[in-house]
C-alpha cells in the first residue's frame, strides 16, 4: 500500500495521535504533523516512523488555530491514500483529488458542535466574539473537508450518532487500538490514578476535590493539559494528591499497573483510551455514565458506572467502596474486556477498508 497519515500536530502524547502512530508503524507510511514536540520524546519512542512536519506551532489563540487550518488547506501530496486525523488535518483533501481520502475521526470539534455552549460559557465576554468567529470560520472548513472524504471512519457509536446528526453523513466504527500486551497487573501500592487530561471537559478538577475530602486515599494525576495550574492550585496543601506532569510511557504503564483502579470521569466522552489502558492491566475504572464509557466499562464487572451529574459525594462514595480486595476481583474481568480493543483488531478493520 502507497499511503500517508496526517495528524494536527504531535505535542502531548494523546489518543489520535497515538493512533496515527501505531497505524503508520504498521504499515510503513509516512505520518505529517503541523507540529512534533521536541519536549517528548515521539521520535524516539517511534524508532520507525518517518515524521514530517510543518512547522506549525499549536496554540489557543485564534490567530495559531487558523494558520494551522490555512497551511493543512495548502497541504499537497502524491501518495494513493491517505488518512486523515484530527480536525485541521483533514482540510487538505481538496489539494488530494488522486488519492483514496479516509477520514478516522475521533469526534466533530465539540466546541463547535456538541459542547459549544460549554465553551462559550467559559469564554470571558471580551473574547467571545472572537471565539464566535473562529468557530464559524472553522465550522465552514471543517464540513466542506468532511462532504469530500471517500469514508468516514470513528471511534465509537458516540461518535457515529454526532458525525449523523451534525454532518449529516454515515460512518463506519472502528474502535482505536489499545496495545493491550504492554500493560501489566503489578501489586497496588495503595493510589488511586488519575491520567485524563487537564482539560474542562475531563472534570479532572472534580476528582481533585472528592480526593481532598479523603486525606486518607492517595490521588497521583499523571498527565497535563491547559488547566494544569489551576488544578495545581486547587490540590496545594492537601498531602494526599499528587500531580506529576507529562510521564513516559513507560512510567504510565507502571503507574497504571501498580494502582488501586483508576479515575475517569469526563463529560460526554468520544471513546476514552485510558479506561481500556486501565482494564488491559488488570485494573478497574470508576467511570461515568455518558458517551463512549458505555461502550468500554462493563458496570460492576470491570469497574462503575456513575451518573452524569455526579457530585463529590457519589466520586468519593465510589473510591471508598473500591477497595484493594474488590478491585482484584475484578481483575480477570478487566484483562477480558480489554481484548476487544487490542491492536491487532484494529489494524485488520483499518487495512480491509483502506483495501
Amino acid at each position: 500500500m502507497d499511503g500517508e497519515i496526517l495528524h494536527d500536530y504531535f505535542a502531548i502524547r494523546e489518543g489520535g495521535g497515538r493512533l496515527a502512530l501505531i497505524l503508520a508503524a504498521n504499515w510503513g507510511w509516512p505520518v505529517t504533523g503541523g507540529f512534533v514536540s521536541r519536549s517528548v520524546p515521539f521520535h524516539e519512542e517511534w524508532p520507525t516512523v518517518t515524521f514530517r512536519e510543518l512547522g506549525i506551532r499549536p496554540g489557543l489563540r485564534p490567530l495559531q488555530t487558523v494558520k494551522l487550518a490555512h497551511f493543512w488547506g495548502n497541504y499537497h501530496s502524491s501518495v494513493q491514500t491517505i488518512i486523515y486525523s484530527g480536525t485541521y488535518a483533514p482540510m487538505a483533501v481538496g489539494n488530494q483529488p488522486q488519492a483514496r481520502n479516509i477520514l478516522y475521526c475521533h469526534s466533530p470539534p465539540r466546541y463547535i458542535y456538541d459542547q459549544r455552549k460549554f465553551y462559550l460559557a467559559s469564554t470571558s465576554f471580551l473574547q467571545r466574539p472572537a471565539r464566535l468567529v473562529l468557530s464559524r470560520y472553522i465550522k465552514l472548513r471543517y464540513e466542506s473537508a468532511i462532504s469530500q472524504m471517500d469514508c468516514i471512519v470513528v471511534n465509537s457509536e458516540t461518535v457515529r450518532r454526532r458525525v449523523d446528526q451534525y454532518l449529516g453523513m454515515t460512518s463506519i466504527v472502528v474502535p482505536p487500538p489499545c496495545e493491550v500486551h504492554r500493560y501489566m497487573w503489578q501489586k497496588a501500592e495503595g493510589y488511586y490514578l488519575s491520567m485524563a487530561r487537564l482539560d474542562p471537559l475531563k472534570r479532572v478538577d472534580l476528582v481533585i476535590r472528592a480526593f481532598r475530602e479523603m486525606p486518607d486515599k492517595r490521588l497521583v494525576v499523571a498527565s497535563t493539559g491547559s488547566e494544569q495550574r489551576h488544578l495545581e492550585r486547587l490540590g496545594r496543601g492537601s498531602e494526599n494528591i499528587q500531580f506529576l506532569g507529562n510521564v513516559s510511557d513507560k512510567q504510565l504503564r507502571n503507574l497504571i499497573g501498580q494502582c488501586i483502579a483508576t479515575v475517569y470521569i469526563p463529560r460526554e466522552e468520544d471513546f476514552g483510551m485510558s479506561p481500556v489502558e486501565s482494564m488491559a492491566a488488570g485494573k478497574p475504572v470508576i467511570g461515568v455514565a455518558e458517551g463512549g464509557l458505555q461502550e468500554t466499562i462493563v458496570d460492576g464487572q470491570t469497574g462503575i458506572l456513575l451518573p452524569p451529574n455526579l457530585g463529590v459525594e457519589e466520586l468519593s462514595d465510589a473510591v471508598r467502596w473500591l477497595t484493594v480486595d474488590r478491585a482484584y476481583s475484578m481483575r480477570e474481568a478487566c484483562e477480558m474486556q480489554a481484548q476487544r480493543f487490542r491492536t491487532e483488531l484494529f489494524l485488520d478493520q483499518m487495512y480491509t477498508i483502506v483495501n
